[in-house]
């Protein structure tokens, strides 16, 4: 009787067996985490805008700066006063001379030579010296808080990235007038690292697309390509209407390669 080979059969059962369903694929749109609009927190002209369209941005980055030469000259002077020290210097050495007065009209009374009321005045007079050293220290404190004020106050004048982005337009130009009552802000930033890609799931997949479980996403030519990401927020309430319901995904995108606003199809595996 013929016997086929061993690793033959295992060849035919292997061809035998069904290749595994692929996981269904459902549209989604790819869009950046948040989108804002860079107003002036102050009344100013613009000095200068550092950016332009379409540049990449680093949180903390310089885009817009507004005149400050009142509040550049304000800080100037805050800060100098800040620095005095001859008014603390002057109370010290009262303080000093008066104590030291104080001292030797109590060895004077324990000797009789001089009354009570010397000791008396000795002590009061190193009272308020102590007392004027205290209120030149507290000024000095004082000058301190109105240096720090006033730099916040300069620091306005200046407008930074609230995080790493991608300049999408400027609307202002320098010699414009900044502030936040106005309609058009002075740019617009998107964030786009990570993206976040929408999409709306069947309610019968309901409980099956959970946070934290992994997804490919796979943008639209000519962009292209396969990216793993995770699934970073499901709906808790869904459409009764469509039967359908919402779900986030989280998309890196450390090289800022991939634009927002392109659609996609997304599986999970």
């Amino acid at each position: 009787m013929f016997r086929i080979p061993a690793s033959i059969a295992c060849m035919i059962a292997a061809l035998a067996v069904p290749p595994a369903a692929a996981a269904p694929e459902h549209n989604c749109m790819i869009e950046a985490r948040q989108a804002i609009d860079i107003r002036s927190p102050v009344e100013a002209v613009i000095e200068s805008i550092k950016v332009k369209r379409g540049d990449a941005v680093a949180r903390g980055q310089v885009l817009v700066t507004l005149e400050s030469g009142p509040e550049r000259a304000s800080l100037a002077l805050a800060q100098s006063r800040a620095r005095m020290q001859g008014e603390i210097k002057a109370a010290e050495v009262r303080v000093d001379i008066t104590a030291k007065k104080a001292r030797r009209a109590e060895e004077l009374v324990k000797q009789n030579f001089v009354s009570a009321n010397a000791l008396d005045e000795a002590q009061a007079e190193l009272q308020l010296a102590t007392e004027e050293l205290r209120r030149a220290r507290d000024n000095q404190r004082l000058n301190e808080l109105e240096a720090a004020r006033t730099a916040e106050v300069l620091g306005l004048r200046t407008i930074r990235s609230p995080f790493r982005g991608i300049v999408v337009q400027v609307l202002l130009k320098p010699g414009e007038f900044g502030a936040i009552t106005f309609k058009d802000p002075i740019m617009k930033l998107a964030e786009i690292d990570p993206l976040h890609v929408e999409v709306v799931l069947p309610l019968s997949l309901y409980g099956q697309v959970k946070v934290g479980q992994r997804a490919t996403v796979m943008p639209e030519a000519p962009i292209g390509g396969r990216y793993q990401s995770t699934v970073s927020m499901v709906d808790r309430v869904v459409d009764a209407a469509s039967g359908t319901f919402g779900v986030q995904i989280e998309l890196p995108n450390p090289k800022l390669t991939i634009p927002a606003g392109v659609k996609c199809r997304v599986s999970f595996p």
